[in-house]
């Protein structure tokens, strides 16, 4: 292959026809069963969890009582991502999410590129999450039964732990909805987001009542690069934008809802965590929260001296770590299908089960997969990288807007992003600036999983490529 040829494989691009015209009458396809409601509950389900329930433990001491604003500078750039994903989702209702706007867009490498980012803030940022479900647990049973798990076996390694066994537990139970079918999960997941957000209503609600103005200093302890860092750090909490386009192709009028539940989604989610965080910093000293495991059951407890306002917290948490977990599964399964079916990846994750609709060998290699993540790996590690992932892949998608206006501006769009292309260009900007505040030990094992990419491509996908 020479320079020349090289070059135009990796920058190929998927036509827009090639996407809308995906179905094969004698291949079995996903299911189109997903409704509104349903899908803005699988947005609010896979981002209200771990930025709440854990990521407060490790964002309060970085920025003390300013961890507010750190909430507000990672919402809005969530927030300006979620116009440009609306536009792209309306445009491209595939599976995939950013993968399939890149390949559109900036070309096969990028593409893969950015699928291999997707795959690491899908598969590690479950990982995470499904830490922090552990740790609910425990506090859980100490609550209830003055027991808990033995920490070599209900945390990581690196965390006092040998092996995490509740998030082996919890992968399980989500992999069992998962095969049920799209509508049963989504259908699971839509319970399971009303019950902790009425959970998370009544934290605020005995939280503000035992509120404290003298906890808000001094409010900025650790300055503006506090505040920066806190802001990067749980800007993974953000996933759930992502998590609405992977079901493209599983969405009922996917141009007009699609757009529809990424706004309402991120509006819900934004609002409950400049509450809870108020709240929670309200009712306790920043100082407490450094190490503090289930951190917001431990604050019912201590405001109230009873019992049953932890358990009902602690069984919110385990509930919305539940549903966070079910929905970024999803997400990655579909990012999996999309990605073989394109070539780029063996036709076994592409492989749909005819009676439930479902890539079911996907999601046993992928529960697998993130199974083993969170039994042996500590949290910070997983939140960082899954940082860095969400980031890169929010800005291909900004980007993705702006070149997709210039090449294809009659392509039927169900949204438009407003103030163009100012609007895109800061939403790029942001997340380049919260990519910048990541540790440099992020960096350096996001350069092994790019490395690792490139070789699978270069090795595999470039030579099996659909377009090749």
């Amino acid at each position: 292959m020479t320079i020349a040829t090289l070059f135009a494989a990796v920058v190929r691009a998927k036509p827009i026809t090639g996407f809308i015209v995906e179905d094969d009458p004698d291949r079995p396809q996903l299911a189109r069963s997903i409704g509104l409601l349903h899908l803005t509950m699988m947005g609010v389900g896979a981002t209200i969890g771990t930025g709440i329930f854990v990521a407060l433990t490790t964002a309060v001491p970085e920025a003390g009582p300013a961890v507010t604003l750190s909430f507000v500078i990672a919402g809005i750039t969530a927030a300006l991502t979620a116009l440009c994903y609306a536009e792209l989702a309306s445009a491209v209702p595939v599976a995939g999410s950013s993968y399939s706007y890149a390949y559109a867009t900036l070309g096969e490498l990028p593409a893969f590129l950015i699928g291999a980012c997707l795959l690491l803030e899908y598969g590690v940022s479950c990982s995470a999450i499904a830490v922090g479900w552990g740790q609910y647990l425990n506090e859980l049973l100490a609550i209830t039964t003055g027991w808990h798990i033995p920490d070599a076996l209900a945390r990581p390694p690196g965390n006092g732990g040998v092996v995490n066994l509740p998030a082996i537990l919890l992968i399980g139970m989500c992999l069992i909805l998962l095969l049920r079918g799209a509508k049963e999960s989504a259908t699971a997941n839509t319970v399971l987001v009303f019950a902790k957000l009425a959970v998370l209503a009544l934290f605020v609600g005995i939280a503000i009542a035992h509120f404290s103005a003298a906890n808000f200093h001094p409010f900025a302890p650790k300055g503006m690069v506090g505040i920066g860092t806190a802001a990067s750090s749980i800007f993974f909490s953000y996933i759930g934008i992502d998590a609405v386009s992977t079901a493209g192709e599983e969405v009922e009028n996917p141009r007009r809802n699609l757009p529809l539940a990424i706004i309402l989604s991120l509006l819900i989610v934004t609002a409950a965590y400049i509450l809870v965080s108020i709240a929670a910093i309200g009712a306790q000293p920043w100082t407490a929260f450094a190490g503090q495991e289930a951190g917001l059951a431990v604050i019912l407890h201590n405001l109230t001296g009873a019992a049953w306002p932890a358990v009902l917290l602690a069984l919110g948490a385990m509930a919305s770590i539940f549903s966070v977990t079910l929905v970024v599964l999803y997400g990655q399964t579909r990012i999996l299908y999309a990605m073989s079916r394109d070539g780029l990846l063996p036709k076994l994750f592409q492989r749909v089960d005819g009676r439930r609709g479902v890539p079911r060998q996907n999601s046993y290699i992928v529960a697998a997969g993130v199974a083993l993540l969170a039994a042996v790996f500590p949290l910070d590690v997983l939140v960082n990288l899954t940082s860095m992932g969400t980031l890169i892949a929010f800005a291909a998608v900004s980007i993705g807007v702006i070149l997709l206006r210039r090449s294809r501006p009659d392509l039927p769009r169900g949204y438009r992003v407003p103030l163009f292309p100012i609007l895109p260009i800061v939403s790029a900007g942001f997340c380049a600036y919260l990519i910048v505040g990541l540790p440099a030990d992020t960096y350096a094992l996001f350069a092994v999983w790019i490395a690792a990419a490139c070789v699978i491509y270069f090795g595999y996908s470039i030579h099996r490529s659909a377009l090749a």
